[in-house]
Formats: structure tokens, C-alpha cells, sequence
């Protein structure tokens, strides 16, 4: 098993900053890839970024790309989320998620945090 759990999220003015981390315990080592996914208020949850622990490969959505830059901590277990130029259309709960390989499709991903609330205002 491996948990997860997301911190950083809050409330924001648009074109601002957050960083949101994922720290991750239990048996990370079964785990290849951390994933960043979002769902925005009457929507479907969407994939945002994703990483491979070792940061060799990096996918970004389209909606976030040189907006938002997923990376890794000095210590395995913690990935962040460094979210820049935020938009009113970037508020959503946040989740990290892990998985033994990289991928856009949540359905890929075995291990789930509770989320975070990223609000961006007007």
C-alpha cells in the first residue's frame, strides 16, 4: 500500500502562484510514477502532469503546459506541484496519484490522495 496526501492548495488571485506538495509513505518503492490530476466543479477529473520518480520523462496537459512544473524532492517521497500564471479555470480539487508507470489516463494509477482545494479568483 501507499498513501498519499496533497498539501498547498488555498485561495488565490489570478495570475499568481501555488505549490502544491504530495508526500508519499508506505511502499513507494512499488510505485515507478507520480501523477497530478484535477477536477474542476461539474466536470470530470483531468489529467494535469505526470512524472516518472527518477524525472527521466515529464508530460504536461496542454492546459498547463509552461504554466505549471511537476518535479521530485531531494527525498523519494514527496513530489510537487509548481503552479505559476494561475487562471479562475485552474480551480479544482487537486490530487496526486501513483502508479508503476507513467500515464495520462487515471485509470492507470493504483494510489490516490484525498485532494486539495486550489480556488483562483477573478
Amino acid at each position: 500500500q501507499v498513501q498519499l496526501a496533497e498539501s498547498g492548495g488555498g485561495l488565490v488571485q489570478a495570475g499568481g502562484s501555488l505549490r502544491l506538495s504530495c508526500a508519499a509513505s508506505g511502499r513507494t518503492a512499488s510505485s515507478s510514477a507520480m501523477g497530478w490530476f484535477r477536477r474542476a466543479p461539474g466536470k470530470e477529473r483531468e489529467f494535469v502532469a505526470a512524472s516518472t520518480w527518477s524525472g527521466s520523462r515529464i508530460i504536461y496537459a496542454d492546459a498547463v503546459k509552461g504554466r505549471f512544473t511537476i518535479s521530485r524532492g531531494n527525498a523519494k517521497n514527496t513530489v510537487y506541484l509548481q503552479m505559476n500564471s494561475l487562471k479562475p479555470e485552474d480551480t479544482a480539487v487537486y490530487y496526486c496519484a501513483a502508479g508503476v508507470a507513467i500515464a495520462l489516463r487515471e485509470g492507470q494509477y493504483e494510489y490516490w490522495g484525498q485532494g486539495t482545494q486550489v480556488t483562483v479568483s477573478s
